[in-house]
């Protein structure tokens, strides 16, 4: 039981870092060019969805889709 609260309380710490790392990483590594894709993708709620969508049948995984979303947020893009 020990083993599995610990498991579960080191993977929830490890994500959160990763989530803050890769947020550093994309406010170091975001220019201008990436905003105005990320504008000109996501700029209506339909073609966001669709983008969305796209973004995580390409991927096949919903949780690095949000976790690339919460980074983009955690950068200002």
């Amino acid at each position: 039981m020990k083993e599995l609260i610990f498991g579960l309380i080191g993977g929830t710490a490890l994500l959160m870092y990763g989530v803050d790392m890769m947020g550093d990483g994309l406010e170091k590594a975001s220019g201008e060019t990436m905003k105005k894709i990320l504008t000109v993708l996501t700029g209506k709620v339909w073609s966001a969805f669709l983008v969305g969508t796209f973004v995580t049948a390409i991927v096949q995984s919903s949780t690095a889709v949000t976790v690339l979303t919460v980074g983009f947020v955690n950068s200002g893009l």
